[in-house]
């Protein structure tokens, strides 16, 4: 491999951003929000730079969903996306609260 290609190839590299988020929802509305998940992760999954978007957490009362981005800019297209809008959409009056975003 010539030394111009590496140099190149580490300057456009980026780390991966991790991410949890959580979601509380209203008594009763487990379920629906467990599809509501259900459906954006088969979406998201298939989106550019997506490596892991999957629910890895779930007990009555919330669910946590872990995420992991090829890069910034891979994450900020996702957030912007139809998938994202859609389940929002979706949770509005499903949740007992905000959803929960943390960076890992």
């Amino acid at each position: 491999m010539d030394e111009s290609y590496q140099l190149g190839r580490l300057a456009t590299m980026t780390d991966p951003v991790r991410l949890k988020a959580t979601f509380i929802p209203n008594e009763g509305e487990f379920f629906r929000v467990k599809l509501a998940l259900d459906i954006a992760i088969e979406e998201v999954q298939r989106e550019p730079g997506c490596l892991q978007y999957e629910i890895t957490d779930e007990s009555e009362d919330r669910l946590v969903l872990s995420e992991l981005w090829a890069s910034e800019e891979d994450l900020e297209r996702h957030s912007k996306g139809v998938a994202v809008q859609d389940l929002n959409e979706s949770l509005s009056a499903l949740l007992a609260e905000p959803i929960t975003i943390e960076r890992l």
